[in-house]
C-alpha cells in the first residue's frame, strides 16, 4: 500500500476521499464496518451519485493498519485494475498471488 500512497492510487480519512470523489478519481470506496451511521450513510449517497461501489469490511484498526496509518475509517481506491481485484476477491473470487 506504500507504493499505492506515494503514486496518488488511494486516499483516506473522509475529507480526502470526498474530495477525491468529486473530483472522480476514486474507483471504488472501502468503509471500515464499525464506522459511524452517519460517515456510512453520508459515503453511500455520494458513492451513489457518482456511480462507485462501496465494500463494507473489516473494523477501523484492520483497515488502519493495512495503510499504515491510525484510525482511518473509509479509504478511495484510484486505481481501477486495484479495485477490479479488491471487488472480485470481496465477491468470492480468486486470491491475489
Amino acid at each position: 500500500m506504500d507504493y499505492l500512497q506515494k503514486h496518488g492510487k488511494i486516499s483516506f480519512g473522509a475529507d480526502s476521499v470526498e474530495n477525491s470523489i468529486k473530483k472522480r478519481l476514486v474507483k471504488l470506496v472501502i468503509l471500515a464496518e464499525d464506522s459511524s451511521d452517519r460517515t456510512k450513510d453520508k459515503f453511500k449517497k455520494i458513492c451513489e451519485q457518482f456511480h462507485i461501489p462501496v465494500i463494507e469490511i473489516a473494523d477501523i484498526e484492520t483497515l488502519s493498519k493495512a495503510i499504515g496509518k491510525k484510525n482511518k475509517a473509509i479509504i478511495g481506491i484510484q486505481d481501477i485494475n486495484l479495485s477490479k481485484e479488491i471487488e472480485k476477491i470481496n465477491n468470492g473470487g480468486e486470491v491475489l498471488g
